[in-house]
């Protein structure tokens, strides 16, 4: 049996909103699952309180995540357009500017937010554990991508 026998007759294409929604849904649950996985076997780094206060952060890291991408992406574009290698240089600076500079603003937005309830732990008030977590995240984030990109074959 084919899979196409499976799906009903009126299914239709996604629109260009609901693989959006889709998109984010899948980008929010694949944080939720990193985060609970780090507060579980990293507890010493990562404490949070309860299932819905990690799922509130989820949302808020997905957001502030994607915030800074497109800053990230707005900032290096406005350098591409102007030719030479000091220009390349800048791009790449201001670049890694954005994406380090960003953690201190997610990790004093999730300290604002949720107070004693999510808290990382380490040097610098826990911006390396921060860092991996979110580095774990996004990493989690492409291997979807990509297993789903694969499936469309």
């Amino acid at each position: 049996m084919s899979s196409d026998a499976l799906l009903p007759i009126s299914a239709e294409a996604p629109s260009s909103k609901q693989r959006l929604f889709a998109r984010y849904f899948m980008g929010i649950l694949m944080d939720l699952v990193v985060l609970n996985l780090f507060a579980e076997y990293w507890s010493k780094k990562v404490y949070i309180d309860t299932f819905t206060t990690s799922l509130l952060a989820a949302i808020v890291l997905q957001i502030l995540l994607r915030a800074t991408i497109a800053v990230e992406h707005k900032v290096g574009s406005y350098f591409k357009g102007k030719g030479g290698g000091f220009n390349k240089f800048l791009r790449i600076f201001f670049a890694w500017l954005v994406l380090f500079g960003s953690k201190f603003v997610i990790l004093e937005v999730i300290a604002r937010l949720f107070g004693e309830d999510v808290r990382f732990y380490g040097i610098y008030h826990g911006i390396v554990p921060l860092i991996i977590v979110i580095v774990v995240m996004l990493l989690a984030e492409e291997g979807i991508v990509r297993i789903y990109r694969r499936l469309s074959d």
